[in-house]
């Protein structure tokens, strides 16, 4: 057979549809990023900081598995543009965290917000026993993933 000739590879059933969420959210994702004028490693790294508060650049490198002179880049230009601020380090005079300013949390309110209005709207046709087992289903194949993966 030739390359030609390959049939393409497809998911079929559950995966399938988890693929194809996925699929949604990360294309919802890339279009949250454009819409603030940031990369999607810029977007990964603001969401990390939101949800961890205060990071050294270290842990957000480690996070985003690139090097901290990578992290330095991002982190002065989400500084730059108002969605990060530097904080000295408590305890090490030669380190800082990186938290959200003001700005950064009307930011990611705004992302959540929207980000839930979305998902109210696309799923207004099940009735509530049904969106909480789906909810329910939702975290259980996460966890199951996370476990399954060490992520």
């Amino acid at each position: 057979m030739n390359e030609q000739q390959r049939p393409p590879h497809s998911l079929t059933g559950f995966a399938a549809a988890a693929a194809a969420f996925v699929s949604a959210v990360e294309g919802n994702r890339q279009q949250i990023a454009q819409d603030a004028g940031l990369s999607k490693t810029e977007l990964r790294a603001l969401f990390h900081v939101a949800q961890r508060v205060s990071v050294t650049p270290k842990e957000l490198a480690e996070y985003l598995g690139m090097t901290t002179g990578a992290i330095t880049a991002i982190g002065r230009r989400l500084v730059d543009i108002g969605l990060f601020r530097r904080v000295d380090h408590p305890a090490d005079r030669r380190s800082l965290h990186l938290e959200l300013t003001a700005h950064g949390h009307d930011v990611m309110n705004a992302i959540h917000r929207d980000f839930n209005a979305m998902l109210t709207a696309s799923t207004d046709g099940l009735d509530a026993a049904q969106l909480a087992a789906f909810s329910a289903t939702l975290i259980s194949v996460g966890d199951e993933v996370r476990a399954r993966t060490g992520r």
